[in-house]
């Protein structure tokens, strides 16, 4: 039996951000220049020793397990970043470590696993949204870290909101990308607690909206649309009913990008900030210029930057 959805407390991000502080890096907000409309802002998560937000959460995850828990080995399902972030804890603490890997996940993605450690096991797009309902698999054992219903690693995730309202006091609005809805519940959590009228908004892409669906009919729903594409790490098939909970009150709506903008704030972020930034890194800078976000300062934290340099190259081409 799970627990009931509560709310992430200051408290417990604060005490994250202490637990963390030696694992993760303090990463920098930067200004993107050269362009018209609100002012935007880089939140660089991209530049965390795995390239991705996820190690905050993970680190904090494995960091809160027990002794037994931990010496029964740790797994956790992702698409590619929240397993190196496991993987990289893991290996930290000196626990061995699984993957159960969407076997869409770019071959980079699964390479880095593998040299942090992890033991990865592909399994289907469908095969690993259940496993992340029922919270087993078959053949894996150990402790499972979930990589974003779970209060520890909210919390950790919610440290980047901590340090975005202390670097930019000022913030109106801050744009993240949507997987499971972890990421979003912690820096939500985080930037209403200091600032409780800064707005929160999701990035999704067009192909891949189930937030913004949920949204429409009020209920944690399927997207039947969707299609894999290039932003492979953002964009489930649907809204799990636990994190819809979490997200409400916390999240004022879902900004819908195409692909195509996807790829031209990509383009842009390589060109005016010397970022490199993987599909779902790259939505919320969409979602920005866009437009649909309304007055700056705006927040658009760049979640991740793990991507194959030559797709890259082909993408922004």
């Amino acid at each position: 039996m799970l627990p009931a959805v509560t709310p992430i407390t200051l408290e417990a991000i604060e005490a994250a951000r202490a637990r963390i502080a030696e694992t993760i890096a303090r990463t920098p907000l930067l200004e993107l220049q050269g362009t018209t409309g609100p002012r935007i802002f880089l939140k660089m998560e991209n530049l965390q020793p795995i390239n991705s937000f996820k190690l905050r959460g993970a680190a904090n995850a494995v960091a809160m397990l027990d002794a037994q828990k931990r010496a029964l080995g740790v797994w956790t399902i992702s698409a590619g970043n929240a397993g190196q972030g496991v993987a990289y804890a893991a290996r930290k603490a000196g626990v061995p470590c699984t993957v159960v890997a969407i076997d869409l996940a770019p071959e980079t993605k699964m390479a880095r696993m593998r040299e942090l450690g992890a033991n990865v096991v592909k399994a289907s797009w469908d095969a690993c949204w259940e496993a992340l309902e029922r919270r087993t698999f078959p053949g894996v054992e150990g402790t499972f870290v979930h990589p974003f219903d779970d209060d520890n690693f909210i919390a950790g995730n919610a440290t980047a909101g901590l340090e975005i309202v202390e670097d930019l006091p000022e913030v109106a609005t801050v744009i993240t990308a949507i997987g499971g809805g972890g990421l979003v519940t912690g820096v939500a959590s985080a930037v209403r607690a200091k600032k409780p009228n800064a707005r929160i908004f999701v990035a999704e892409p067009e192909t891949a909206a189930p937030y913004a669906r949920s949204l429409q009919l009020g209920k944690a729903s399927a997207f039947e649309e969707w299609q894999p594409t290039f932003v492979d790490g953002s964009g489930g098939k649907s809204i799990f009913p636990r994190m819809w909970e979490r997200m409400r009150g916390l999240v004022d709506g879902s900004i819908v990008v195409t692909l195509d903008e996807t790829r031209r704030a990509m383009r842009v972020l390589a060109e005016r900030s010397r970022v490199i930034a993987e599909g779902a890194g790259a939505l919320p800078v969409a979602a920005a210029l866009s437009g649909k976000a309304g007055d700056g300062p705006i927040v658009a934290v760049i979640s991740g930057g793990n991507i194959d340099l030559a797709t890259f190259c082909e993408t922004i081409a």
